[in-house]
């Protein structure tokens, strides 16, 4: 590939995942200074969503940090951070409803969810493992190594790749569930969809940035 086309794109992925998350500071923190109708908190909307959706087993509990939000799977817990577990806005709504729609998608057994817990022990190693193998070959002139530190960052890629799905279908469940239980009204719900889309889009600014690293080590490159 032509070297000026592989830097243009590179260049174009990396302004946009700035922009993105530059786009997902300014939504969260908007939302968040807006009241939602129910005056209910972030951890009361993931407890209502999982009860009317029959999911009984997960517990919810705050976490440190800011968006640190997350379903672990392994031990069936809900972690909120604590602004969105104890604060009553339409952001920690928005963001406590993805996270139930996770859990949702655990207790179905989600096949979307499957692949990506599946792809996860070779993202971890090649995102550890993957810059640094990619460096030795390029420093040592050797294909092989070179190859191989492609190889692990292809697989990272294809994780992150496999993880679109499974957010854009949480954030389906989310909404779905709030419409409901009747927890949004036509401007809160331009509020949610915002924040989750915003959320979202990190997760597709983050692919667009590992593919173009990608590209700039090995786009002018035969391995």
């Amino acid at each position: 590939m032509d070297t000026t086309i592989v830097y243009l794109i590179a260049g174009a992925a990396f302004l946009a995942s700035w922009l993105v998350k530059r786009w997902l500071k300014h939504t969260y923190a908007k939302w968040s200074q807006v009241p939602n109708t129910h005056g209910i908190t972030g951890a009361q909307t993931a407890a209502a969503i999982l009860a009317s959706n029959g999911v009984n087993h997960v517990r919810i509990e705050p976490v440190r940090g800011k968006l640190t939000d997350h379903y672990d799977p392994q031990k069936d817990i809900l972690r909120l951070s604590t602004s969105n577990f104890q604060e009553r806005s339409v952001a920690a709504m928005a963001v406590s409803a993805h996270e139930a729609g996770h859990a949702m998608q655990d207790a179905s057994n989600d096949l979307r969810l499957r692949l990506r817990r599946f792809l996860v022990p070779a993202a971890a190693f090649g995102s550890r493992m993957g810059p640094m193998i990619v460096m030795a070959g390029l420093f040592t002139g050797s294909q092989t190594i070179l190859l191989a530190g492609a190889l692990l960052l292809a697989g990272m890629i294809l994780f992150q790749l496999a993880t679109l799905p499974v957010e854009f279908n949480a954030s389906r469940r989310a909404m779905n569930s709030l419409r409901e239980l009747g927890f949004t009204d036509p401007e809160q719900e331009a509020g949610t969809r915002a924040v989750l889309t915003a959320a979202a889009l990190t997760y597709v600014a983050a692919a667009a940035t590992s593919i173009a690293y990608f590209l700039t080590l090995f786009g002018r490159r035969r391995i």
